[in-house]
């Protein structure tokens, strides 16, 4: 850190730190009882070398390069958000397509003379939300396990 120990530390300082034992919380180099104490300590902190003490067995601790980042959210597996999205929209592509021809129909129906009109949505949707469906359900039945 550029500053001298003696220098008094800043709220947003502490945050900084704050941020800093979260990360190394979350990946496991602090138990919960020692990530608690250090918050303690850390919000009872008034100098630069208060907040040192509390990362100095932690790697990486460049207080003056680490950006306060409250609650950054875990890094998540890209190509599964992007599955995830492309079934969405999938599922949500047929149910929009599916309510539009059932609207349709129904407008058919209730102006037609004949009294009923056959459910020719169900062709449209039947076919496509089985394909879905198969496709949903291989998705869950072929992802590989998680090793412990």
């Amino acid at each position: 850190m550029a500053q001298s120990p003696e220098m008094r530390a800043s709220d947003a300082d502490r945050d900084r730190v704050a941020g800093l034992l979260r990360e190394h919380y979350a990946e496991g180099r602090l138990t919960v009882e020692e990530f608690d104490e250090r918050l303690e300590r850390l919000y009872k902190s008034k100098t630069y070398g208060e907040l040192e003490v509390l990362t100095a067995d932690l790697p990486g601790t460049d207080l003056a390069a680490y950006s306060a980042r409250a609650d950054k959210p875990a890094p998540k597996d890209d190509k599964k958000a992007d599955e995830d999205k492309g079934l969405v929209a999938a599922w949500s592509a047929w149910a929009a397509a599916s309510g539009v021809n059932w609207v349709i129909w129904l407008i058919v129906s209730a102006t037609s003379d004949d009294g009923g009109v056959y459910p020719w949505p169900l062709w449209v949707m039947g076919p496509w939300g089985v394909i879905l469906l198969v496709s949903t359900v291989a998705g869950v039945f072929t992802k590989k396990p998680k090793s412990s």
